[in-house]
């Protein structure tokens, strides 16, 4: 059956060990590493591009927090990450960093079950088929750019692509690049038709017919040349390759 590979991150042997036990109940999880510190974490990451990477906050050389960061600075391919700790004073942080969950130690057998319930959901039931499209069509949505003090009236059709980093939306029009009134992804994406705008990446949002070129990446990865004035490359999360592949009969 599919598996989800997945790497384990904390610098305490016990909290490894019983996070691997637990895990061991659910067949769909694939360990394919462990590491002890965060500088190997990042590593380990990259070398082996895991679908979900269980992550403890504090681990010498680079913290849990460090490790997401450090692998955006370097445009790697983005695994789907769970925090693990003892502390509950970083979930504020965990949440700006989008990681799917946020598990306190010692990790609760039934609390990881909803965990792993949720990810094999994402990660391994097919996706719906799409809504059919009305026989009428209603107009065109417009959203508000904020760009250079002004507010901007931004067609749906003429929006590129939109970003999200430390909760803060960018949205790449053909004419303006400003911040939108959004507050999350998910909201800006249910007000965009779902034929049009697809959901590539956690923090990324693209219009398909902007889609100008897709460009080869690390290890059976790719990414998305936009045709916005920049071409900005957005990376496709491994989790959506299969349907991009589906999409272009790559």
């Amino acid at each position: 059956m599919p598996t989800i590979s997945t790497i384990l991150a904390d610098d305490e042997p016990l909290a490894l060990d019983e996070l691997a036990y637990l895990l061991k109940e659910h067949v769909e999880i694939e360990i394919v590493a462990t590491v002890s510190d965060g500088l190997d974490a990042v590593d380990k990451i990259e070398k082996l591009e895991p679908d979900l990477v269980f992550l403890d906050v504090q681990m010498p050389g680079l913290d849990g927090l460090g490790v997401i960061n450090r692998l955006r600075e370097h445009q790697a391919p983005q695994p789907a990450f769970v925090l693990c700790t003892a502390y509950e004073q970083y979930a504020l942080e965990a949440f700006k960093a989008e990681v799917v969950d946020y598990l306190l130690k010692p990790v609760d057998r039934d609390r990881l079950a909803l965990t792993i319930a949720r990810l094999r959901r994402s990660f391994l039931e097919p996706e719906p088929a799409p809504a059919p499209i009305p026989a009428v069509s209603s107009a065109p949505a417009k959203l508000i750019v904020r760009s250079g003090g002004r507010n901007w009236i931004v067609d749906a059709s003429d929006i590129v692509y939109a970003t999200i980093d430390d909760g803060l939306i960018t949205v790449v029009a053909a004419s303006v690049e400003g911040q939108s009134n959004y507050k999350t992804i998910e909201e800006l994406q249910s007000a965009l038709d779902p034929g049009l705008f697809w959901r590539v990446h956690r923090s990324y949002l693209v219009n398909v017919n902007r889609i100008k070129e897709v460009v080869p990446w690390f290890k059976s990865s790719y990414q998305l040349r936009m045709d916005d004035k920049r071409g900005s490359e957005i990376p496709v999360s491994r989790v959506q390759t299969k349907r991009l592949r589906a999409l272009f009969k790559l």
